[in-house]
C-alpha cells in the first residue's frame, strides 16, 4: 500500500508544479521525502495534511478479497 500511496504523492506534486521543499512547505511538513519513498510507517494525520492539498484523504477501500469477520 505504501508504494501506491508514495507513487500517487509524487504524481500529484509533479502534477501541479511543486518540489518536495515546496510540498513540504505547504503541508507544513518535513516527510514528504520519506513518504515518496515509501516510508513503511506512516501518521495518517500527516499523510492526510498532504494529500489535502491535493483535495484527497486516506480511507478504508476494498482489499479485492472478500474477507469476514
Amino acid at each position: 500500500m505504501n508504494n501506491s500511496l508514495s507513487l500517487f504523492v509524487k504524481e500529484m506534486r509533479k502534477r501541479f508544479g511543486l518540489t518536495q521543499v515546496d510540498l513540504a512547505a505547504k503541508a507544513g511538513l518535513r516527510f514528504v521525502r520519506e513518504l515518496e519513498q515509501g516510508k513503511q510507517t506512516l501518521r495518517i494525520d500527516k499523510v492526510n495534511q498532504v494529500l489535502a492539498l491535493f483535495g484527497y484523504e486516506v480511507g478504508a477501500v476494498p482489499a479485492g478479497k472478500e474477507h469476514s469477520v
